[in-house]
């Protein structure tokens, strides 16, 4: 059995029609979701996330580059893929149900689904079940998808921004649901989002796609223990080197965004006559802030 849940080689999505410019939604993506992580896939509005997905479930067909989900292609074993996976839409194929009904819709078409599950998740998330989804607030709407998905009983649980529109104590009471009862079972989550203080909280592993490319991929405590921000003060700093990320400088004090062996590094510059002012660790918003503000990519970087 694969380890690994999600991956995808060289994957391409490109937008436009006869006589207009092809524009790249997805360029050239490799990712990897490993069996039993929570993966938290992070971009800007527009950075690539929701086309990526759709493009796992089968909504839309790559460009170019190959997709796998579950050791199956979406373009061939779609059905295989949903009896297995639960993913968390935006929208339901019959609005004017309610959340009764659409429980009765639904466990039609998954082996695996549970009304137990339904029913624990309708009144853990708080969800009016006899108001039709159309009539439901965003939030109420958000929630009822996420409770259809789980009561599916999946192996994999791929969410597109689960906690759009959700008040701070349901966004609590959303996390823990998919930490405690459904990733310590084992069981893999994919949850794109741009709420990165939300990720941190539970993810193992990230990936940050901007301009629809992969920046970085990897386990959440390694991107911890690598990043550091440095701040030197010296003249002749070095503007390049494996380690740096971003370099800015100001009336000879450089700052310095490195992706390892920060340490190393900072002994070089002191070696060298700078005085080293600061080197300090970074959050995860903060990394983010770096890379996808980046007007030039860099290339993947991948901690083992």
């Amino acid at each position: 059995m694969s380890e690994l849940v999600v991956e995808t080689r060289g994957l391409v999505k490109r937008y436009g029609g006869p006589g207009q410019k092809a524009v790249a939604a997805v360029d050239g993506l490799n990712m990897h979701v490993a069996r039993g992580s929570i993966y938290g896939f992070l971009g800007r509005n527009g950075a690539g996330k929701t086309t990526t997905i759709r493009m796992l479930g089968g909504l839309a067909g790559p460009t170019s580059g190959s997709a796998r989900v579950l050791g199956l292609d979406p373009a061939r074993d779609l059905t295989g893929i949903l009896e297995r996976t639960g993913f968390m839409v935006d929208r339901v194929m019959m609005p004017y149900m309610t959340g009764i009904e659409l429980v009765k819709f639904n466990r039609a078409f998954f082996p695996r689904w549970s009304d137990a599950l339904a029913k624990r998740y309708a009144e853990t998330l708080e969800i009016p079940m006899d108001r039709k989804f159309r009539k439901l607030s965003q939030g109420n709407k958000t929630k009822l998808c996420l409770m259809l998905a789980l009561a599916q009983s999946p192996e994999l649980l791929v969410l597109d921004e689960p906690t759009a529109g959700l008040d701070p104590v349901v966004t609590d009471q959303l996390l823990r649901v998919l930490v405690e009862d459904f990733a310590n079972e084992g069981r893999t989550i994919l949850m794109s989002s741009h709420h990165l203080s939300e990720v941190e909280k539970i993810a193992d592993w990230v990936g940050i796609i901007d301009r629809g490319k992969l920046l970085l991929e990897a386990r959440l405590d390694d991107i911890r223990a690598n990043y550091r921000r440095v701040r030197a003060a010296g003249e002749g700093l070095p503007r390049e080197a494996r380690e740096i990320v971003t370099v800015s400088a100001t009336e000879g004090v450089s700052d310095y965004v490195l992706c390892s062996a920060a340490e190393e590094f900072a002994a070089r510059l002191r070696s060298n006559g700078a005085a080293i002012l600061e080197v300090s660790p970074m959050n995860l918003s903060e990394i983010f802030l770096v890379l996808a503000g980046k007007e030039n990519h860099v290339p993947v970087e991948v901690l083992a």
